[in-house]
Order: C-alpha cells, then structure tokens, then sequence
C-alpha cells in the first residue's frame, strides 16, 4: 500500500484540463518570485467544466510582505488568513485564495484554529503550477496533515466501530457545520460518492498517521480504549471550532467587501448556486457589500440556506 505522502504526490500531480493550468501560470506570474505553487481544487476540478463557472485556486506564496510588500493587505493576510481575490484569464474566472507556505502547513493540521483549508485539502486537489522542486515537496507535506486531521476528528465522535467512507461522511458534516455553508445537506455524500475508492485508499493510508488508538479489522475501524485522552481532548475543542468558524466566515466576509470586487455578486451566485434560492442583488448592495452582505448572511440563516 501507498503512504499517504505517496498517495497525495501522485494526485497532485494528476494533469488538470490545460485551461486550469493555464489560469494558474496567469495568477502565479502577478506575484513574481514569491508565488511557490498554486492548487486547483472544488466541484470544477471534480465535474472537469470550467466554462461559466468560478474556478477555485489556492495561492501559496513564501510570505505575504513578498507577496504584497509593507501595505494593509499582508497584514491582513497574516492577521485573518486566507485573502481571497476575483481573477480573470481569458474567459475563465475564478476566486484566488492566498496562504503562505507556513501558514498553509499549519492550517492543514489539527492546531488549526479553523477547519475551512483541512476540510478541503482533504479532498482531491491538483498542482497546477509550482516555481521548483521544494515548493511541490512543501505542498505534498502541507496537504499530507488534512486527511489526518479530518479523520481523527471524525473518529473520536464514531461508535465503537465504523468503515471508512462512514468517517469521511461524518467529517464532511462536521467540518461543515463548522462553517456558514451554502450548500443542500446531501453535499458531503455527493462529494464521496464522486470517487469512493479514492476516499478508501487515502483513508487508510491517512488512519496510519492519527492520534486515537483503533484497529483495522477488514472493513471496519475500531475504537481502542483511549488512556491518554485523545477522543476527550478532540470532542472538548468542537464547541470552539465551530463558533470561531462561523464567526470566521463573517469576518472573512467583511474582509472580502474591501478586497473582492464584485464580492457580493460572487457570494449570490455561490448561495443561489448551491442552496437552490434566488437572490437578486440590487444596485445599493452593490454600492455597500459590506452592509449588504451583513444584512444577507441572518436571513439566509432563517431561511436555512446557509448553516
């Protein structure tokens, strides 16, 4: 069997459509030589139709004064980690989120303060571009701590026992529920059931590197009795995680009305796309984002088309 670090080179290095690539030359050669590598992830990677939707990329950058200089946005990114920019390439669009190499590594990884960057990069993901041989390593290494910590987390909520596409189902919904998400509940089966022997292999190449004791035996995961509090430790640090993801979006939100332009246009697209509602957004939104976006995110709770 592959290790895990194996498992995530390999789908790293999967050819993505030449467009993709393309896009990520494009946003890799706007921050010169500190841009490291760029990732290409989300349902586009997954459905392979780029045309007319908003592609998703992580930016990975050395350091964001590199990136950006002495200004507020390096600040920011560092402060309240990732930045997200709208980016164009011919007819392509997409929406650039921007970690450093540290930062990125660390927020893979289960002293995380969030869940929003383990929960994707847990999922497929391709290197689209990258500057040299160290930045691909640097991403296999980062990404090798989501699986893990996705895992881990859904096994220390699991019955005695569990199969293994059972604990990414549950890490879906938990790590969901840890965010203001617009998507219909069924999403985190949909995105297994997309490629289930995928889930398989990198499960049990990622439970070889987690923390609660348990056995494989055949298809089921075991739960073993647990002396040094690895099962208490996790569920004490949900309550947190979830109330600072939450507050997180809102913030990242606030955020993005000075550094996304046409943000709320993005975020109605987005809802409307995944939640199956109908916003319009009115020319004074447009004019205030923040305020408008402010004034969306409570009654999309009521409504539940966010949670």
């Amino acid at each position: 069997m592959l290790s895990l670090t194996q498992l995530v080179a390999e789908e790293l290095a999967v050819p993505a459509q030449q467009g993709a690539s393309d896009f990520a030359a494009h946003i890799a050669a706007q921050y010169g030589t500190a841009a490291r590598a760029v990732l290409f992830y989300g349902s586009c990677l997954r459905s392979e139709q780029l045309e007319g939707e908003m592609l998703d990329f992580y930016l990975i950058v050395s350091d964001y004064q590199s990136a950006y200089g002495r200004g507020w946005l390096a600040t920011w990114n560092r402060r309240l980690p990732p930045n997200v920019f709208p980016f164009q390439h011919g007819d392509l669009v997409a929406k650039v989120a921007i970690l450093s190499e540290a930062d990125f590594h660390h927020l893979n990884r289960p002293a995380a303060s969030a869940v929003s960057v383990w929960a994707r990069f847990a999922q497929p993901s391709r290197l689209v571009w990258c500057a040299d041989e160290d930045a691909r390593q640097s991403a296999v290494l980062a990404i090798s701590g989501a699986a893990p910590t996705l895992l881990n987390a859904a096994l220390a909520f699991a019955e005695r026992e569990a199969n293994v596409l059972d604990l990414w189902q549950s890490g879906f919904q938990m790590t969901y529920g840890a965010e203001l998400r617009a998507e219909r509940k069924d999403r985190p089966s949909s995105v297994i059931s997309f490629d289930p022997d995928r889930y398989v292999r990198f499960g049990r190449a990622a439970l070889q590197h987690i923390t609660i004791a348990h056995e494989v035996r055949g298809d089921k995961i075991v739960i073993m009795p647990d002396p040094d509090g690895h099962i208490v430790q996790e569920k004490r640090r949900w309550p947190a995680l979830r109330r600072r993801g939450k507050l997180l979006t809102v913030a990242r939100l606030a955020k993005a009305a000075f550094t996304y332009a046409g943000g709320i246009d993005y975020l109605a697209w987005k809802i409307n796309r995944h939640a199956g509602t109908h916003i319009i957004v009115r020319p004074w939104q447009r004019k205030w984002p923040l305020i408008a976006a402010l004034f969306l995110v409570p009654k999309l709770l009521a409504k539940g088309a966010v949670r």
